[in-house]
């Protein structure tokens, strides 16, 4: 009889916001079961230093500066985390298994072949008395690969379970957007790869010109006017620079210096746009292989939200692509990651690949994580 792990999956991406908490039950393969989601805001105080923090990060040398702040934060954060796993697993009846942590992502540059993310597995362990795995990126990035993106090898099981008709296209717009593109049932027909800024620039806006984290539903970017100059501009840049080679980002490769002269609601109109055209450039590069067909394009993640993004894109792709949030399918999109590091928990520790030649670039299909049992 086949063993169903009970797995808990914690992310916390770009917008270092919170923690996205999810439980799931599955086999590591083709079956999951949605036990659980939940979103934990971080306190001012985490949420402020980690946006300082990764402002004085730009290079493997500023890692070694801060070290002693990068210490104490991730200590808090961790402390944060088995303190949000303790009530989970309190208000739920069964047990959990494995923890699937990927912390907070403060630096992330694969030309110096980096990855780092804030959270220590063997700490989070002991206090809870459980197995965690961590640590998600680095064997990929040590065998050749990007060490991202990591979700798509769960974004197929989704696709399979709901019995979505294929090809299908999955838009993760998180604080940077990437895609999976998926035409059949082979891990090894995967595609996937970072598009570019998702959330990062527009965030970063509306916090440099008010007390606001985010431009809520994107009502903010409906009141201004693109400036069709810069936006072209803006993309030939971009394309330029993707032409060298294909990376991933972080949010640090992108800055607003583009629209710096614009008011705030044009700046915003303006950056929304281009977040849009950059995403649709994307998706059209990637299926040329089924631009005669009908192509399921769903949306996940906290870009999903913003209406006027989503409306940018959808009034730029061809007729026959069907642009839908995730959540058409009844699956919830603000807990597509965090389910995908529960069920990536599973397979590092069954030992299977997480990654893929054509999703993050690894020479070879790839395990990784991290098992921490320190108790």
């Amino acid at each position: 009889m086949e063993k169903i792990y009970t797995s808990l999956g914690l992310m916390s991406g770009t917008s270092m916001d919170g923690i996205d908490a999810s439980i799931i039950k599955s086999n590591g393969e083709n079956r999951c079961e949605l036990v659980f989601d939940q979103f934990f805001e971080y306190s001012e105080d985490i949420y402020r230093e980690l946006i300082d923090l990764r402002g004085k990060i730009h290079s493997l040398k500023d890692l070694k500066i801060n070290s002693i702040l990068l210490s104490t934060l991730e200590r808090k954060i961790t402390l944060f985390h088995a303190s949000i796993c303790e009530k989970i697993i309190k208000q739920n009846s069964f047990d959990v298994d494995l923890i699937g942590f990927h912390g907070q992502t403060i630096f992330h540059n694969i030309k110096q072949k980096v990855s780092r993310q804030l959270g220590d597995g063997n700490l989070l362990s002991s206090l809870l008395k459980k197995r965690v795995i961590y640590n998600f990126r680095e064997n990929d990035i040590v065998n050749g690969g990007q060490g991202a993106p990591l979700a798509p090898i769960y974004h197929q099981l989704l696709v399979n379970q709901n019995e979505i008709e294929l090809p299908v296209c999955i838009i993760n717009i998180g604080g940077i957007a990437n895609v999976t593109i998926i035409s059949s049932n082979d891990p090894n027909d995967l595609k996937s790869c970072d598009i570019g800024p998702g959330n990062c620039l527009l965030d970063e806006w509306v916090r440099k010109h008010t007390k606001e984290r985010y431009d809520k539903n994107g009502e903010i970017a409906k009141k201004g006017i693109t400036s069709e100059i810069i936006l072209n501009q803006a993309i030939n840049k971009f394309d330029n620079v993707k032409k060298d080679k294909k990376l991933s980002y972080d949010v640090k490769d992108f800055d607003l210096n583009f629209v710096r002269e614009l008011s705030f609601e044009d700046g915003l109109s303006t950056l929304t746009d281009f977040t849009a055209s950059i995403i649709y450039e994307l998706i059209i590069e990637k299926t040329n292989f089924i631009k005669d067909k009908n192509l399921n394009i769903l949306i996940c993640g906290g870009g999903r939200k913003n209406l006027s993004l989503v409306n940018f894109i959808k009034k730029k792709l061809p007729f026959n692509f069907n642009l839908n949030l995730i959540d058409s399918y009844k699956i919830n999109g603000d807990f597509v990651e965090s389910q995908a590091f529960a069920y990536l928990a599973i397979r590092s520790f069954l030992k299977k690949p997480i990654s893929f030649p054509q999703t993050t670039n690894v020479a070879r299909p790839c395990i990784g994580g991290v098992l921490s049992k320190n108790y």
